[in-house]
Parts: structure tokens; sequence; C-alpha cells
């Protein structure tokens, strides 16, 4: 590629603050930095046409944990530790509601439901008996108790009958979301450059360098790394790849079903949407299959998740697949998201294990913290 004189000064001179990754962490720490550093020069680079890890493919749940994921973390993590998880999700999720406005988030506080298969009764009866004291853990948080047992109105097939619902679980509109977040980005005079990836990053004495596209040289005085499930490409931090693959119905007539869902331990999630049903997972068929970056569906997961639309989900109406998709998480051994200075001008906000709705805005002005010290 050879750039203008024209195109080189204007857009790769003189950069303050290179925001690697137009998603939620990076769109959010462009627009802190902005408020930091109101004079500075802050470019954001995206490798994608639009944001191309999981913030514009995720499944809009404005969630912070299941019970049977709080049940299981308590077996590998303190009180304080699960509580405080929980705590930052939800503090996370109100800081995406105060930036974007639930108007323009199409935010709406359906409730949450967890679904038990007919094989996990033990599961049930374990997240069942630790429902209440989960509930007094949680209770500093909301002042309310968040979990209680309903039964399953939704005519679901082959499940335990009985369901949990989280009253303060939410979908959100992911498409109208980061429409949103890109309009207060320009309105900022942040520059966003689409189909430009950042394919090397080292540190030099008074700037970071950089390629992009394997063709152009670029510097900046600080980078911030954004770039969540596909991290490795740029850094050695311990964040492995995690591809989630999604479909979605066409509208269907008189859909009876309203809120977000979970199913077999997590593993599958689905929601309603604009008359559809929404539903993802399956990672848990190919494990190893599944961390990756490379941004397809696969027969066997999709094919999963058509069967369990039909004889769980949608037992008793007909439906059509409208669209398939997939998106690249990041996740490690450790829940904990990692926000950390890697050399004196270069900075990351990556590993959101699946939660970045919940905590994207607030890594992402942690990151903008971090490199403005």
């Amino acid at each position: 590629m050879n750039l203008s004189y024209w195109e080189h000064k204007s857009w790769l001179q003189n950069i303050d603050f290179a925001v690697i990754g137009s998603g939620l962490v990076g769109l959010n720490c462009a627009l802190a930095l902005k408020k930091k550093h109101p004079t500075a020069n802050i470019t954001v680079f995206e490798k994608g046409m639009l944001p191309s890890g999981a913030s514009t493919k995720n499944a809009g749940f404005a969630c912070f944990g299941s019970l049977s994921e709080i049940v299981d973390d308590l077996s590998t993590h303190s009180e304080a530790e699960v509580t405080n998880l929980v705590k930052e999700r939800v503090e996370g999720l109100q800081l995406l509601r105060k930036n974007i406005g639930d108007g323009q988030l199409q935010f709406k506080e359906y409730g949450g439901y967890e679904l038990f298969t007919e094989e996990d009764g033990e599961l049930f009866q374990a997240c069942q008996s630790q429902l209440q004291s989960i509930n007094e853990l949680l209770k500093p948080i909301f002042n309310d108790d968040v979990f209680s047992i309903t039964e399953n109105t939704f005519q679901f097939k082959k499940i335990q009958q009985q369901l949990i619902f989280n009253k303060f679980e939410g979908q959100v509109d992911t498409g109208r979301m980061m429409h949103a977040l890109l309009q207060k980005v320009y309105k900022e005079g942040i520059t966003v450059l689409n189909c430009a990836e950042v394919t090397t990053l080292s540190q030099e004495n008074n700037s970071a360098s950089f390629q992009l596209n394997n063709e152009i040289e670029v510097s900046a005085k600080k980078v911030c790394i954004a770039t969540n499930g596909f991290a490795k490409q740029l850094l050695s931090e311990e964040v492995q790849p995690a591809r989630a693959q999604v479909l979605i119905t066409k509208p269907i007539d008189n859909l009876h079903i309203r809120g977000t869902f979970h199913l077999d331990k997590g593993y599958y999630y689905f929601r309603n949407i604009d008359n559809r049903i929404l539903f993802g997972g399956g990672r848990n068929l190919d494990f190893k299959g599944e961390e990756t970056t490379e941004m397809i569906t696969t027969e066997k997961i999709q094919s999963k998740l058509e069967v369990l639309l039909q004889t769980t989900i949608l037992p008793k109406t007909s439906f059509e697949i409208d669209r398939r998709w997939s998106g690249i998480m990041g996740v490690g051994t450790q829940k904990k998201p990692i926000v950390k200075q890697l050399s004196e001008r270069i900075f990351c906000g990556v590993r959101l294990g699946g939660m970045g709705v919940a905590i994207g805005s607030a890594i992402g002005t942690n990151l903008a913290k971090l490199a403005s010290e």
C-alpha cells in the first residue's frame, strides 16, 4: 500500500495514544483517554470492517453470573472473591447503561432463567440447596434476593420442570449498543481506522512502534491493546481465544418466550429478540477445536443448536434459521481480566472471560487510567 503525503500526515502522524481494537474495551478506553487528555490525538485501529471480536457478535446478555456458575465459583474461590466478581459485573453494567442510555441500548430487564437438563437433577438440587445462602451473600449488592425457583411456563421439554429465576438479569441490542458507542467516539473527534490490522508491536525509546497490515510503519507515544480474544497475536499474557457460535431464527408468530436463558451449566444460552430466538453455545462439544480465532461456524455445533431448538426450546413451534455467525472471546485459567502495563509505553486490557457486555466499559476506563499515569 502506497500512502500519499496527505494520508500519512492526516491520519498516521503525531499519535499520542493508539488504541488497538474498536470493541467495547477499546472505544471506552478511547473515550476515557479523551476526557483525561482533551487535546490529545487518539486513534483507534481496527482490523475489521466492523469490530471483529465479540463486541458486535455477542448474544446481548446483561448478566453477571447464573446460580450454577456462582456455586461452581465458590468451590474454587473465597466468598469475598466471588462477591467481588459479581459486584464488578453489576457496576460495569451500570456504567454501560449510564454511558449509552437504556433507550439506545434497548435495555430490557425481563429477567434471566437457568434451565437444567433431565440428566442434571443432582446439579439442580445442589443449586437449590445453596440458593438462599447465595442470596444472602449477594444481598449487600442488590439489597434484595436475586434468585428464586419458578415453574416451567415456557413449555420447554427434556429439562427439570423447575427453573431458577434471576429478576435482575437483562438484555441489550448489541448492534445498537456499538453503533451508539461509535457515534460518541466520532463526536469527541477520535479517529477510528478500519481494515487496519496491527501485525507487529515494539517499544522504542520515546514511542511504541507497530506495523499495519504488515506494510505500514506507525508510531505512537503510548499504545493500549484492547483485542481480548486476539491478544495472543500481540502479547504473551495468558489469554486463550474461545470461539462462540450463534444462530438466529426468522421471526416467529406469537413467540411466547421472553427473557434470557442459560441451559446445561451455561454452555448454551438463548433469548428473544425481534420476535426471534437467538441461540448460541456448544463449546463443550469441542473445547479444543473452539480454541481458535477463525471466525467460522461448524456443522457439529450448529447441528446441535438446531436439535436443541427442535426438542427443548421450541418443541411445538415450527421455525426457520435466518443467520449463523461466530465471535471470539478471551478466556483464561483465572476469571480476573488482565489490565496491565507491559512496558513503559504499552498497556493492555484483555481476557474478559465472556463477560464483555458486563465489564467492557469498566475495563476500558481502567485501561485508560493506567495509560494516563
